[in-house]
Order: C-alpha cells, then structure tokens, then sequence
C-alpha cells in the first residue's frame, strides 16, 4: 500500500491553523464559498437522485459534479475530513482513515459547449486508484484551489457505513399525538448479532434525516429498549416525529424553446436566459393532493443535447409567491436540494409592498428541479414549509436511519448501519 503524503498546508488546514474563521456550522455542512462555483451534486455512483452513502469496504463509489462560472479552468483539489457523529473533527489522522495519497487532483474537466453562459464542468469519482478510506463514520470532502489550501471553495457531507446491523423500519402516521393528521413516526429496530457492545444506551446513537436533510434531522437517539441484541426505537414521544410536510412543487427547464407546466415566460435578454415561474399558489390550508416528486432534489437535463453536463445552459428562474403581508419574526426562502438546503441570500425571498408578492432570483443549470417554501425564524436552524406549504401525513417522504457507536476504546465515532425506507414502500437498503 501506497504511503500516505500530506503537506505543510495540509496538515496545518485540518489542524485549523491554516483555514479562515469559519464556523463549523459551515465548514462541516454542505456549503460552497466560490459564488462562481454552482450546480454542486454529490450522489451514490449509478443514480443522481441518490444519497451520499457507500458502504465500507465495497465497490460503491461517490460520484462529485460541479461547474466554475467563467471561461478559464482552475486547478482543484481534494482531501477527506473525518468527522464524529455531531460532525466535528473527530480525533484521529488522515492516515488513521485514508490510505493513499491526502491531498488529490481533480483531473476531469470541460468546457460548456454552446451555452450563453460559459462554464468548466468538473467530475470526481471515489474511492479511486489514488486514494481509500478505512473507516466507516462521517466525512467531509474538501475542495479547494491548488495554491490556496487556507480557502475551502466546497464541502460536502458523505457517509461510510460499515452496513453491520439488521432493520425492521416502518414510518406511519402517529398514533399517541395530537398531530396525527400533520406527521409522520419513525419507529424501527437493529438487530447488532455479530457486534460486541456492551453499553448500547450509552455508547450508541440514532439519526434519522427526512429525504437528506440535516437542519431538521432527529439527533443523538438512544433506545427505548434493549436486549437479545436488539435496539428499539419505538417511543411516544416526539423524538422520532417529523412533520409530514407536502409534496414539492416543481418545474421543468430542460428545454427553453417552449413552456412547460408551471413556467409563465421565457425571454432573451442578453446575455441570459430568463425563465419566470407561474406565481406559486398558498397551499397552507388546501387538501393533500399526490404527485411524484424528487423529494426535495433536482437532475440535470438538456432536451436538445446528448451531454447535460457541459449543454446545458445557466437561466435566470424567478420565483414569486403571492403573500397579503411581509411575515414578521424571520425570513422566507427558496429551499431543496437547489442551494443545499441552506438559508442564505442566494435563495432569500424579498417582499414587493406593491405587488404583495414574496420576490426571488436564482441562476440555475437546465434540468427538472423540487423545491418548496421553507420560513426560517430568527434565530432558528429548523425552517418549516408549512406557513405557505402546508403538512399532511400521507405526504410520501424518504427517511434515512443512522447508527453510530463509539467503543470507549476508540477515538472516533463508527457508522455501524444505515437504512432508508419511504413512506409508500416498506423497506429500502
């Protein structure tokens, strides 16, 4: 096996001596700090509506997917941050998880092809022939400029998992609460036969994320039960209870030569593109009605070219959302899988007194895209769709459960199983 080589630059980032003052709460997430960088998608290899989570010790790979705005390639790199399950740098040494070389090339590269606006599309896929990962748990992949290690331009959360655990999952419409009509209860077991644990309430761990999502994840659960090696996760409280929400709204922009289902108008107006959606309806207090979504993603599409990655072309998409007043107390945002699922000004809603419309404009790659509107109150992490989307239980939704174990002889927090399961199906691995 190959050496394992890091820098001067390197060591002295992951020490936390080299990096600018960001706070983990974005360094450790999904974030991208080059505004010229867009598009960012990190998925299972063979699926792009996948979630980023491979087994140990398996031919699964992760596939990155992103573009620089501009008409000049730049020289990236990437290197793998171990983390513990609170997503902290946990306590060991990228030789203690990596085995190959630390700090990487991306090698895979394009220029756009007859767009309207000019990008370089870049592609990674790991584990590769340079580098491999020896732990399961959480990981961070850092992308950054060549000479300036100090200036991460992407993160990206993934996770290993060592798939050592047996489920039985089931979510369902509650039945002990006062919200039964709104929510959804994850109830499920793991079966560790096989693993030595001598202290599951206090050394294991269970999160479960709804379709991905990581601000409104239920964290650190222990059991409600346990024995013959197996742990229950069934209790009355609301610990394992999400609001149901509603199916997203969507739109389709693969092609820009005619209106497709929710887009209004498309004009030329140099040198973009400019797609305005149909104003978006309030769906607070209106019944649940089903349709197939992404659960909150989006995929690349270009209808009049064989390769979308570098066909594809960057439109201006302007949304607005009829309101009769601006919403006191915090902010309303574009929210899905489009900007990560975070809350910045790339995908705040500004309120037009005059139209009485919530406002906003974001520049996005040709493709189908899910999205819904998320209020984010000041102060908070957690935003809720359902001031303007509504929550229903028989929303259909995917559900990720993660198990984590830290030995107490170890340094570093195990990802010991994971499951997903939806809704409408009843057991997904």
């Amino acid at each position: 096996m190959r050496v394992l080589l890091f820098s001067f630059f390197l060591f002295s980032f992951l020490s936390g001596h080299g990096q600018k003052n960001y706070p983990d709460s974005i360094f450790y997430s999904n974030h991208t700090f080059n505004e010229k960088i867009k598009t960012v998608q990190l998925y299972k290899e063979g699926w792009n509506l996948s979630y980023p989570i491979i087994k140990l010790n398996n031919s699964d790979k992760l596939i990155l997917h992103f573009d620089l705005l501009g008409d000049h390639a730049e020289t990236y790199y990437y290197t793998f941050v171990h983390c513990d399950k609170d997503w902290k740098k946990s306590d060991i040494f990228p030789t203690d998880y990596l085995d190959g070389y630390a700090e990487n090339p991306i090698e895979d590269y394009q220029n756009s092809f007859n767009t309207t606006v000019g990008y370089i599309h870049y592609k990674l896929s790991f584990p590769n022939d340079r580098v491999n990962i020896k732990l399961s748990g959480n990981y961070i992949l850092l992308i950054y400029p060549v000479e300036k290690p100090e200036e991460p331009a992407i993160t990206q959360r993934f996770i290993i998992t060592e798939d050592a655990l047996k489920f039985d999952i089931a979510a369902h419409r509650p039945l002990m609460t006062k919200d039964n009509n709104t929510h959804q209860q994850v109830d499920f077991t793991a079966n560790y036969s096989g693993l030595s644990i001598a202290d599951p309430f206090r050394n294991v761990y269970a999160f479960i994320l709804q379709n991905g999502r990581w601000d409104n994840a239920k964290k650190n659960l222990n059991p409600d039960f346990f024995g013959d090696n197996e742990l229950k996760y069934n209790s009355l409280s609301d610990k394992n209870i999400f609001k149901g929400g509603n199916e997203y709204r969507y739109f389709d922009i693969k092609s820009i030569r005619y209106l497709t289902e929710y887009v209004k108008r498309v004009d030329f107006i140099s040198p973009n593109y400019n797609v305005a959606l149909a104003p978006s309806e309030d769906r607070e207090s209106k019944p649940y009605f089903y349709w197939q979504d992404f659960n909150g993603k989006y995929f690349i599409a270009f209808q009049e070219g064989k390769k979308p990655d570098i066909d594809a072309d960057y439109v201006n998409v302007y949304f607005t959302l009829p309101y009769h007043e601006n919403i006191k107390g915090g902010n309303l945002y574009v929210s899905g899988n489009l900007n990560n699922w975070s809350f910045d000004k790339n995908n705040q809603m500004i309120y037009n007194s005059e139209r009485k419309e919530y406002e906003c404009t974001m520049l996005l790659k040709q493709g189908w895209y899910n999205y819904e509107y998320v209020f984010l109150k000041d102060g908070s992490t957690d935003g809720t769709a359902t001031i303007s989307e509504g929550s229903h239980y028989e929303t259909e939704n995917d559900y990720i459960v993660l198990i984590y174990y830290r030995n107490p002889h170890d340094r570093y927090d195990r990802v010991i199983g994971s499951v997903i399961t939806n809704t409408l199906n009843k057991l997904t691995n």
